[in-house]
């Protein structure tokens, strides 16, 4: 082998600019977050609401419990009955001819408290309607973001994908000609085509997974655009939003099982209310054809009272009863649920804050190794496999840091949705925030590195990835977020 030939071709193949489609990928990125095609999330929350499936059926639950309660307004308890009866002695009898005809209306009544229990109940069920509308637009907002930060990432592993498959591609083929003129041994080309297959491997489940994260964000919104979560980038006034009293009173679904409460015990009061069949009263009238007869019409007054029986009032406040129960402990648990994942949303929030800046320091302290192997290896220092696991290494960084990024932004947005922050959700608090610990977080130069100098090869959250033509990848890295 000669070794400065060797060098030579290295050093060519180094310097190759970076890879054309990639800074496509990194263009076509950067045009979906520029300021024109930008989409605001509660843009995309408002956008995704109008074509919830769910809202529909729960806004026609709503208009159906308030037409229910303008109809309890009746001055009776359902509509008229009207019974009517014709007899004669014509087929069996005297047939002399006697003939009589019998009519009548009649109208339930109300029970004592019944007609206002009944309205009081369609108002509460009414209610539990609107609140219930309230916590699906809150659990569409998390989807939501879940579905956006997942496009995001997908985004960015595609973009770090492909450059790395172009440099490993511009590096097998270079390798492949010094293997032919004896310049580089069998063994180092084969390195080099393994690495050119991984990468090559990692691009394709990157793409893949691009489409599916898009496929399920075009499900919520309708829209292939991922909004700008990265415009959420103060943690400290999320933290400050997330007053425990005040988030959980106002919580839409705390608000929901309280209302949901409310009807199930105005269900029990009209079940005590019901205490028998509502009675009837009415006007008849007779006419008899009859030989001889002084009198042949008659008009009078009927009333019809069933009595109380436990066979007619035992199922009803049973049922009620079932139902009462049913809502408590369901408030109870939406309760514990809104508790726990208040700490969980303090938790992440401290832990993505933590978590980014270690990973953003740890990409550059890998960069910059994989910056000294490669430089060692052209000095015939160490060996191809150290240089390519050094900038394997890097690279898994770089997608560790991605990730983190993005699940910062999200947390923040996440605390956000619970403390109903966003247009759309909000809450009017019931007590004065209290002024929370302080939260360690990056800096602004830390998370907003991008127009910083750095040391070469060393990529910053949201540049495009520079790398030599010396790379691979592994399989395992960049998955969504959770």
């Amino acid at each position: 082998m000669k070794p400065s030939r060797c060098c030579l071709v290295l050093l060519m193949a180094l310097s190759t600019p970076y890879p054309a489609f990639a800074q496509s990928v990194s263009s076509s990125l950067s045009a979906d977050t520029s300021p024109r095609d930008r989409l605001s999330f509660p843009d995309a929350l408002t956008m995704a609401w109008a074509q919830d499936p769910l809202r529909s059926e729960l806004g026609t639950n709503r208009r159906s419990a308030e037409s229910r309660a303008r109809a309890a307004g009746s001055w009776f308890a359902g509509g008229p009955s009207l019974s009517g009866s014709y007899f004669d002695d014509h087929a069996v009898g005297s047939n002399l001819g006697y003939t009589t005809y019998e009519g009548g209306v009649s109208v339930p009544l109300w029970l004592p408290g019944q007609g206002n229990a009944t309205r009081k109940l369609a108002r509460a069920d009414a209610e539990a309607a609107a609140e219930r509308s309230s916590a699906e637009h809150m659990a569409l907002a998390v989807r939501l973001l879940d579905a956006s930060a997942a496009v995001l990432l997908a985004h960015k592993r595609v973009a770090t994908t492909q450059a790395l498959s172009s440099a490993a591609a511009r590096l097998s083929a270079n390798v492949a000609r010094a293997a032919h003129t004896g310049e580089m041994t069998q063994a180092d080309q084969q390195m080099a085509e393994a690495a050119l297959a991984s990468a090559q491997t990692d691009a394709a489940m990157a793409q893949e997974e691009a489409q599916m994260a898009t496929a399920g964000l075009v499900a919520l919104l309708g829209s292939p655009v991922a909004p700008d979560l990265l415009a959420f980038s103060a943690p400290q006034s999320a933290e400050q939003k997330l007053v425990a009293h005040t988030v959980e009173d106002n919580d839409p679904r705390i608000r929901t099982a309280q209302k949901e409460t409310t009807a199930a015990r105005a269900d029990l009061v009209l079940a005590r209310r019901s205490f028998m069949p509502n009675p009837e009263i009415g006007v008849g009238a007779i006419h008899e054809k009859q030989y001889g007869s002084p009198w042949d019409n008659r008009v009078g007054v009927n009333f019809t009272m069933p009595l109380p029986s436990a066979v007619h009032n035992a199922p009803l406040l049973a049922e009620a009863r079932n139902r009462v129960a049913a809502a408590e402990t369901q408030e109870t648990l939406a309760r514990r649920m809104v508790r726990q994942e208040l700490v969980q949303i303090r938790a992440r929030l401290a832990s993505a804050s933590a978590a980014l800046k270690s990973a953003q320091t740890a990409a550059q302290q890998l960069d910059r190794r994989a910056d000294l192997m490669e430089r060692s290896w052209k000095l015939q220092e160490n060996s191809l496999d150290d240089a390519l696991r050094a900038r394997q290494a890097a690279y898994t960084a770089d997608l560790v840091r991605d990730r983190a990024e993005i699940l910062w932004h999200s947390a923040i947005l996440r605390a956000l949705i619970a403390a109903g922050a966003i247009p759309g959700l909000e809450q009017t608090p019931s007590a004065r925030p209290r002024q929370p610990s302080a939260l360690v977080v990056p800096t602004t130069a830390e998370t907003d590195s991008m127009n910083d100098a750095a040391p070469p090869h060393t990529r910053q959250p949201g540049e495009a990835l520079r790398i030599p033509e010396m790379v691979s990848s592994p399989r395992s890295s960049g998955a969504p977020m959770p």
